[in-house]
């Protein structure tokens, strides 16, 4: 795996030239060197943060792949790669002929420091997709942000002064609103793939309370589901919201609370015998959430149906 501490080392290893800032960087993705990426794949990491807008085309298959899982690379989307994660390209050696376009904004997190952008930039979950959902553009948001692109760009360009900082920031802040304005757009319209998700999550969650060894394994956390299903912990939960209105947290305790009104309504079990059925070591903690959930204690629960 090569790592690229500073933006100057990754613009030189695509034989580009040195940036006008060295804390910040914003070009075109044709004036890349492509004979490069057919001698890969190789894994990149970063120290800085990466936005790409891309559209890559070859006579062979492209695929990037992000996390443990690729995608097709040949429509245009937009993708970001925060610090520290690990990022792979891999082309078949047989392609004859790449051909990329598109924009890519390099920021390194020391220029953010003292900025409101410094502190919320970890809001936006999408940088935290470490199993990357790539966002597919319409042609209208790629306008939208290839205009706030190329301002940056040519602010960059510019004779930086005690403005300067302060313009590029604010410009920042608008493309990861409009990012997470699309990516919730996504969320509604890729309904086939995404109602699909929604149940496979809901056969994961039956068959994992249905099993009977439960004190044993506790209930799941949302990163075990998250890799069960080949997306991030972060991705599933904002689909999740965006399609539900609830986190994947919330949906876990759903299920609970469905399985726990069965065992009430149906056996004779004692509510006790039900909360360690459930994974619960304390019945305190397992009457606890139902109350909360159902604004009724088990028992109460249990007596009225009696």
């Amino acid at each position: 795996m090569k790592r690229f501490k500073t933006i100057s080392e990754f613009l030189q290893f695509r034989r580009l030239p040195r940036p006008e800032h060295p804390l910040i960087s914003v070009f075109k993705v044709e004036s890349v060197e492509t004979s490069n990426l057919l001698n890969e794949p190789a894994s990149w990491c970063c120290d800085f943060y990466c936005v790409a807008l891309k559209r890559v085309a070859s006579t062979q298959d492209v695929k990037l792949k992000y996390g443990q899982q690729t995608y097709d690379y040949d429509e245009g989307i937009l993708s970001f790669v925060s610090p520290n994660q690990v990022l792979s390209l891999t082309v078949d050696p047989n392609a004859v002929q790449l051909k990329q376009s598109g924009w890519m904004l390099l920021i390194h997190p020391d220029f953010l420091w003292n900025t409101s952008l410094a502190k919320t930039i970890h809001h936006h979950d999408f940088w935290d997709y470490s199993v990357n959902e790539a966002l597919f553009l319409s042609e209208k948001e790629e306008i939208q942000l290839v205009t706030i692109l190329n301002t940056i760009q040519q602010e960059c360009h510019s004779n930086l002064d005690t403005f300067s900082k302060r313009i590029i920031v604010s410009h920042l802040e608008t493309l990861l609103n409009y990012a997470d304005r699309f990516y919730h757009r996504q969320f509604i319209t890729r309904e086939k793939a995404n109602h699909q998700l929604l149940e496979q999550l809901e056969t994961w969650l039956n068959a994992y309370f249905d099993q009977d060894d439960l004190i044993t394994k506790g209930l799941p956390a949302v990163g075990q589901i998250a890799d069960a299903l080949h997306v991030s912990p972060k991705y599933l939960s904002s689909l999740l919201k965006a399609l539900t209105g609830q986190t994947a947290q919330q949906h876990i305790h759903q299920k609970l609370i469905e399985k726990a009104k069965e065992k009430l309504s149906t056996t004779d079990l004692t509510i006790s015998e039900i909360a360690y059925e459930l994974g619960f070591e304390h019945l305190q903690s397992f009457s606890k959430l139902f109350k909360t959930k159902t604004n009724q204690s088990p028992l109460a629960f249990r007596a009225s149906f009696h």
